[in-house]
C-alpha cells in the first residue's frame, strides 16, 4: 500500500494536463510536455514574466526592464557569446529589431562583460541585451527553463505574459508570424 501512495505521488507529480504553463500565482513556469521545443499559449493560458530586468550590457549604468516595453509584444532571447547558435539567432534577432519589433536579448553566463560587447560590436546588433553573467536573473524569471537552454527565445504579448517558447535556436520568420499574430490582439 506504501509503495502504491508514492507511485500514485509521483504520477500526479508529473502531470500536468493539457496547459503547459504550471499554473501557480499567475507567474510564468515552463514545463515542456512530452519535451516540446516549440511551445504555443492560447491567450487564456498565457503567464505573466514578473521581474525581468537587469544591467545593460552596452550602456553602463543603465537598467533594463521589460516593464519599459509596456502594452507592446517582445521577443525575449537568451544568447551567449560562447554559444555556437547565437551566433547565427543574432542576427536573425536583429532582423527582428530593424523591422520595428521590440526585443530583447538576456547575455547569460560570461566570464568578462567585453567577451558579449565584442560579440554585439562586430555583428552590429544594436537591439538592448541584459548582462546576466551569472544567470541568476534567468533562473529567478525563467522558472523551469534549465539554465543551459542556451539559446532560447521567449515571445510576450502586450501585458508581457509569454505566448510562445522556443528551446532552439530561431529564425526571424520563425518568430515573426507570432509577432503579427500578437498585434492582432
Amino acid at each position: 500500500m506504501k509503495r502504491l501512495l508514492v507511485l500514485l505521488l509521483l504520477v500526479a507529480g508529473c502531470t500536468t494536463g493539457n496547459d503547459a504553463a504550471r499554473i501557480g500565482a499567475g507567474e510564468f513556469y515552463l514545463v515542456a510536455p512530452g519535451g516540446q521545443v516549440k511551445i504555443r499559449y492560447a491567450a487564456s493560458e498565457r503567464k505573466e514574466l514578473k521581474g525581468l530586468e537587469g544591467e545593460s550590457l552596452m550602456e553602463d549604468g543603465k537598467t533594463i526592464r521589460l516593464s519599459d516595453y509596456a502594452g507592446k509584444p517582445v521577443v525575449i532571447n537568451v544568447w551567449g557569446a560562447w554559444c555556437p547558435p547565437c551566433r547565427t539567432e543574432a542576427s536573425e534577432m536583429q532582423k527582428l529589431f530593424d523591422a520595428g519589433n521590440q526585443v530583447l536579448g538576456i547575455d547569460v553566463k560570461e566570464t568578462e562583460k567585453s567577451h558579449p560587447q565584442d560579440f554585439m560590436k562586430v555583428r552590429s546588433l544594436t537591439y538592448p541585451s541584459i548582462y546576466d553573467a551569472s544567470s541568476r536573473s534567468f533562473i529567478n524569471v525563467f522558472k523551469g527553463v534549465p539554465a543551459n537552454t542556451v539559446p532560447s527565445t521567449f515571445v510576450v504579448d502586450k501585458n508581457h505574459k509569454v505566448a510562445a517558447v522556443f528551446l532552439v535556436p530561431v529564425l526571424a520568420s520563425d518568430v515573426q508570424p507570432v509577432l503579427d499574430e500578437l498585434t492582432k490582439e
